[in-house]
């Protein structure tokens, strides 16, 4: 059992995956409920200090890079236009926007597209950080309640 909460802990730490799939996963494995949506917001959230302070860097400097360039062009262009988005329905409700971002399971709309948005529009990190919980926490659970009932039905 230890190995599969390793799997879907490095699963929601996974860049567009996050605990969107995770939580699917642990279910499929029916690993305890409870334990497995605590480890998948652990993992989901362990990235995103550091994607908040050295994501939009490494983006800038590696867009002209040869390797990497065309990647790295694609994530500043969609962390970007998730700032746009964000910034439009936001204002003084960026916080909550940023939240409901994250917080409803849309592809493409998790924690590491969330903080690059958010430090690409100047946000704090401790604000970022805080909405991005809240939004992963909400996205979990909409991921359960789906997960649970979709494999309770299947099964």
């Amino acid at each position: 059992m230890l190995k599969h909460f390793a799997w879907i802990f490095f699963i929601s730490m996974i860049p567009l995956i996050e605990l969107r799939g995770a939580i699917p996963v642990s279910q499929g494995l029916q690993l305890p409920v409870l334990q497995s949506y605590l480890i998948c917001i652990a993992g989901n959230m362990l990235p995103v200090p550091f994607v908040y302070l050295f994501a939009r860097a490494f983006l800038e400097w590696g867009q002209d890079k040869r390797f990497i360039g065309k990647a790295c062009t694609f994530f500043l262009e969609k962390g970007g236009r998730a700032g746009q988005k964000l910034q439009s329905k936001g204002g003084y409700g960026l916080f909550i926007a940023l939240f409901l971002f994250v917080g409803i399971p849309l592809p493409g709309t998790g924690a590491w597209t969330g903080t690059l948005a958010a430090s690409l529009l100047g946000m704090s990190l401790k604000k970022t950080v805080f909405a991005v919980i809240l939004g992963v926490l909400l996205a979990g659970c909409i991921m359960m309640a789906a997960s649970f009932g979709f494999f309770t039905f299947v099964r």
